[in-house]
């Protein structure tokens, strides 16, 4: 017998105090939470890495390698994980940058320094290619999102802030 997708409805369940998801058959509650973004700045010798994206949104656009955490991983791992999916590079994450507030698309971007362990990199199934690009080299008006311009910018001013993004 085929199984059909479960039907929920909205309300407050008891003992919570926000209107959430719940299952009209089992009552299940299904908390719809931010997700959380994890990227680093990978530097080289005073430059950058950026990957130009291969993938919607802002295909063809540059950014700092970053995605989705995983289940089971840190942040710090993940970002890690972000560089080697999406530039082939092997990286030493360093203290946290910036972590940035998204609400409006219920997410939290998390933004590393790192540090390329060699200069050895290239374009994984995400991107069309990676590059390191000195600080005046930096294509600003092709920087896929506002999250990675400030990333950058925090990894040249020096400053690791909490920044809320409209």
């Amino acid at each position: 017998m085929p199984r059909l997708a479960p039907a929920f409805h909205r309300e407050i369940p008891a003992g919570d105090s926000r209107e959430r998801r719940v299952c009209d058959h089992c009552a299940f509650v299904d908390y719809e939470n931010p997700r959380v973004v994890v990227g680093c700045v990978p530097e080289h010798e005073g430059k950058i890495l950026l990957c130009r994206r291969s993938i919607e949104p802002r295909r063809g656009y540059w950014t700092l390698p970053a995605g989705f955490m995983e289940t089971n991983e840190t942040t710090a791992e993940g970002a890690a994980r972000e560089a080697e999916e999406e530039a082939l590079a092997q990286v030493e994450i360093g203290p946290l940058l910036t972590l940035f507030e998204v609400p409006h698309v219920s997410q939290v971007h998390v933004f590393y320094r790192a540090t390329l362990r060699e200069p050895r990199f290239g374009a994984g199934h995400e991107t069309l290619e990676a590059r390191l690009f000195t600080w005046d080299e930096i294509p600003w008006d092709e920087i896929a999102f506002e999250s990675v311009a400030h990333a950058l910018w925090a990894w040249r001013e020096g400053n690791g802030l909490v920044h809320r993004l409209p």
